[in-house]
């Protein structure tokens, strides 16, 4: 199936039902989920994403990094919600009918951890060949550039490839939830 000329130009709908049918072998290393954010291109590889949902409800939860906007209940599963742009460090999204969180899959200490990133949209499954790819920079940018896998050659300039793992670190929120946890238990 050629996912990128048949995901052009669809509804939320439409582009979730195309995404959840991406599964075994078409979840090729080249494929990555395009979307917005701060209105920056972005990307992730298609291998991290589980599914796209819309934005609902969230519980907050006490103790959290700023960027983490609380939990959903996902069929049973608690899975932590981060606002993308807030984990940039500019600030909360701003929710609109596009909005929309992308169910990532990770890998970590043995176990797959669920996490919810918030975006602006989601555009698209893009094919990117290895050499359309560049070094992240080491400046000049709006996101860490450890957060930067890559810079992805695009018509219409270019598409930033971010490392799933390295952005949403389990580390990095394990502290909040700690914290919070030692203080409901003294």
């Amino acid at each position: 199936m050629d996912i990128l000329s048949s995901s052009r130009g669809l509804k939320m709908s439409e582009m979730i039902a195309l995404l959840n049918k991406v599964e075994g072998d078409e979840k090729a290393v080249g494929q990555h989920l395009s979307f917005r954010c701060m209105t920056t291109a972005l990307a992730l590889p298609i291998s991290s994403v589980r599914e796209i949902i819309e934005y609902g409800h969230l519980t907050a939860v006490p103790m959290m990094p700023s960027y983490v906007l609380g939990v959903i209940n996902l069929r049973g599963n608690v899975v932590p919600v981060v606002d993308l742009a807030a984990r940039f460090g500019a600030g909360s999204t701003s929710l609109g009918k596009r909005t929309c969180i992308i169910i990532l899959e990770l890998g970590g200490q043995g176990s797959l951890h669920l996490v919810g990133l918030v975006v602006d949209a989601v555009d698209e499954v893009l094919d990117i060949e290895p050499e359309q790819v560049e070094p992240a920079p080491a400046f000049g940018t709006a996101i860490r550039s450890d957060f930067i896998h890559g810079m992805a050659r695009r018509d219409q300039g270019f598409l930033i490839l971010l490392k799933a793992d390295r952005l949403l670190d389990m580390e990095s929120l394990a502290p909040g939830l700690e914290q919070g946890i030692a203080l409901t238990t003294g």
